[in-house]
């Protein structure tokens, strides 16, 4: 719902008004406006967004806020509340509209009326500008207003004419098309024609030129040069800082508590917070149990804030209630546990909203009926595809002899390629391994090799990047329990590994689709009390169970033992080690005993970003509230999954957005403010390829989109069908904007006259016109 806070008559008359549907989208610059959003997902959030026009009184904006606030407490606190200003909102905003928003001058209290549906009588020229996030302005209808750069639709009514900069990309004319449609639409019925006129040649257009000389005159001279958009926020401020918000005192006190990284920790129920995004963003966290007058003010202070810090008046503002937080607020923590969720060695999952949390085992059968858990658990398929591996050697690839399969060394680099079948169709996985020890140039040979391979398959391959020790889940499926990973050395055939002495190896997992076992320093202090591990040295080989392992973890240990040695395993158990156990790991040492250790993973939102140069420059831009339309085919996309980031390239991306996009990727997780792993994985999915893994963070995903969607050039050619209409609209509508004595001169008659004569008489004497 959008309600439009403004003035009536009297300044200190203040009224909350509900804006009609067909006019959303659109905003005076002398209102403010409330927009209440509640997501229909299975964690229903609500959001409260006030938004202030650049020309609002000081009494609109001041009344808004109240609104605000008494909204957030008739709901119980729970919304998010975001304060926008005009030109510099949030892309969670702008998500809403999907297809721009449209500035308008004025406001209700200066006698504008709002958006009536069917009203032709209209003449204004909006410039449009953005390719993720469209927005347009209300200008001067007039030549002054053009530019090189950006796109501009003349609105008069019954025709809407979009004028494209020569120096416009193809994702703005799209962007601006989907505009003009939205205003016939939804503010003439349907009842309007489009036409499109390309800024670099006009006279392909000379109807529709006419018209608009006739609305605008003749232009004289040159066209003012492009102006550069707005740069994104693209580099993300990685100094946060966290303010402590009192008034025990009597007195208001703001006080700086912590740095980045920030923990959950640090917040108190009983008080209030001021997050500081280094200028760029503020948000104000309010625990449950705070006094009312710190809640009730909140918002209020947070604008106090932002003037004490001589931060912009635009700066932006999110206030959260302790239990409502927002995605993005969360992910500015190291980590983050929401009430009720479960520790353990084994991730849970559980479908939609329930009470309780059970540990459940994962059944690789309901990835294909849940898409949304596919990409959860991370998992493509049941892992019963085929493997081919490849060892760099000498900077070319070596087949490794599938015996031994699983066998990772860490002075090399590997590339596996994973074949399977999705809805009778090959998929490929190309998996690029790289071993902590390898060189640079091994490193880079396999990335290069990686590009061979997926060149032979015509980029069908979805690549992912692995780091030693960050396996993914379907990377320790695929080798049913046999993955082994060597912390030096190498696999090649002929080459003899220095001698360790005695190797410990840690065996984690509970069945053969997510057991891997990880050579670890050779000393006591490499033991936990919840894992499994093997000690191999030249007499011995000694199975160690901690207490805290299962019966189905020593079951996997055992197995893997078998792989790694054919010698007897002496079985030991943790607090009855034999003395040579302990000679063999130099004696004993403290060492982990904290029962699940385990890093509980945070169940973090997804976030999209769009990676563009079509601007001249690489930017990244968030989509909030994201869905499939939002995958651009022109550009890269960055899918931050938390334990994941996914490299999504539309078929139609650039070279240069490609390779910077990746750059990007490790650049974004290295500065991120939570302190995140810089190895987490990153994928490269390609448009037309996409894997579960990916395609179950949207919702109702549709495999045939690609085939059916419409480029700008098929949305124009479209269009092109209403010329022949527009052509003779365009006639009508040049006669109504001629005075009555340019009619006369032109015509040879009065307007009155004209319309009494026959058709045919008024279509020669336009042909004589030059009209026809």
């Amino acid at each position: 719902r959008i309600f439009s806070s403004s003035s009536f008559h009297k300044p200190s008359k203040m009224k909350m008004v509900p804006v009609p549907e067909q006019a959303h989208g659109n905003f005076f610059e002398g209102d403010c406006y409330i927009i209440l959003n509640v997501s229909n997902s299975t964690s229903q959030s609500t959001d409260i967004h006030y938004w202030i026009g650049n020309t609002s009184s000081q009494d609109e904006q001041g009344a808004a806020a109240i609104y605000v606030t008494q909204l957030d407490k008739y709901l119980g606190g729970s919304p998010v509340q975001y304060r926008e200003v005009q030109g510099c909102e949030s892309a969670k905003f702008k998500s809403y509209f999907k297809n721009g928003l449209i500035y308008k001058k004025g406001g209700a209290g200066s006698g504008f009326t709002h958006v009536e549906t069917n009203t032709f009588n209209i003449q204004r020229l909006l410039h449009v500008k953005g390719t993720k996030h469209v927005t347009a302005r209300e200008v001067e209808v007039s030549w002054s207003s053009f530019n090189l750069g950006d796109i501009f639709l003349l609105d008069l009514g019954k025709a809407v004419i979009q004028w494209n900069g020569p120096q416009s990309n193809r994702q703005e004319k799209l962007k601006a098309v989907l505009l003009a449609q939205d205003i016939r639409d939804r503010e003439r019925g349907g009842r309007a024609q489009i036409g499109v006129i390309e800024g670099g040649q006009e006279e392909a257009s000379p109807e529709l030129m006419k018209l608009m000389i006739s609305v605008l005159g003749q232009r004289t001279g040159h066209l003012k040069e492009s102006i550069p958009d707005d740069k994104p926020d693209q580099n993300q401020t990685s100094i946060i800082k966290l303010y402590h918000v009192s008034d025990a005192s009597g007195q208001l006190l703001v006080q700086e508590v912590a740095t980045s990284p920030l923990t959950q920790d640090l917040l108190s129920s009983s008080d209030c917070y001021i997050l500081d995004q280094g200028g760029s963003s503020v948000m104000v966290w309010k625990g449950k149990a705070a006094s009312d007058e710190e809640r009730s003010s909140a918002l209020s202070r947070a604008v106090g804030f932002i003037k004490a810090k001589n931060y912009p008046s635009n700066t932006k503002v999110e206030v959260m209630s302790e239990g409502g937080e927002s995605a993005m607020f969360k992910h500015l923590f190291k980590s983050w546990k929401e009430k009720g969720q479960t520790q353990g060695l084994g991730r849970t999952h559980s479908v939609g909203k329930i009470a309780k949390v059970d540990q459940v085992k994962f059944d690789v059968m309901e990835l294909h009926a849940q898409p949304k858990l596919a990409a959860q658990e991370r998992m493509v398929d049941d892992a019963s595809g085929h493997i081919q591996v490849w060892r760099i050697e000498n900077l070319e690839l070596k087949e490794v002899n599938p015996s031994t399969f699983g066998q990772f060394y860490g002075g090399d680099c590997y590339l596996v390629l994973y074949t399977y079948n999705r809805a009778n169709k090959q998929q490929y996985i190309l998996y690029m391994w790289q071993g902590r020890h390898a060189t640079q140039d091994e490193v880079t040979a396999c990335a290069y090799q990686a590009v061979n391979l997926d060149n032979k398959y015509n980029g069908a391959p979805t690549q992912v990047r692995v780091v030693m020790g960050k396996e993914p889940r379907h990377f320790l499926a695929i080798f049913k329990g046999r993955l082994i990973i060597f912390e030096g050395g190498t696999g090649r055939p002929g080459v003899v590994n220095p001698d360790p002495g005695a190797r410990l190896f840690q065996v984690r997992g509970t069945h053969e689709m997510n057991t891997k076992a990880t050579e670890v320093p050779g000393r006591a202090s490499s033991l936990n009390t919840n894992d499994v591990f093997l000690l191999k040295t030249h007499q011995n080989v000694f199975l160690w169970y901690g207490k805290g392992c299962s019966g189905d973890e020593r079951e996997m240990g055992k197995a893997v033992a078998d792989l790694l040695s054919e010698q007897d395993k002496q079985i030991v158990m943790e607090g009855q080690e034999p003395a040579a156990f302990w000679v063999a790991l130099g004696g004993k040492a403290p060492y982990a005993t904290d029962k699940r250790l385990e890093k509980e993973v945070a169940p973090h939102e997804p976030r999209l970003f769009e990676c563009s140069n079509q601007t001249g420059r690489f930017l990244m831009t968030e989509v909030a509230d994201f869905t499939q339309d939002d995958l651009d085919e022109d550009d890269v996309m960055l899918l931050d999954t938390w334990e994941e980031i996914f490299l999504w390239i539309g078929n139609s991306a650039n070279q240069y957005e490609t390779q910077e996009s990746y750059n990007s990727a490790v650049e974004y997780l290295k500065t991120h403010p939570a302190g995140r792993d810089p190895g987490t994985p990153i994928t490269t999915v390609k448009q037309g390829h996409e894997p579960p893994t990916f395609t179950g963070w949207f919702n109702a995903w549709d495999a045939h989109k690609w085939s059916g969607g419409l480029s700008y050039e098929e949305m124009k050619s479209k269009l092109g069908c209403y010329l022949v209409f527009i052509f003779f609209l365009t006639l009508s509508l040049f006669q109504e904007y001629l005075t009555d004595a340019e009619f006369e001169n032109l015509f040879g008659c009065t307007r009155n006259n004209f319309q009494r004569l026959p058709k045919w008489r008024q279509n020669d004497l336009k042909k004589k016109a030059g009209l026809f």
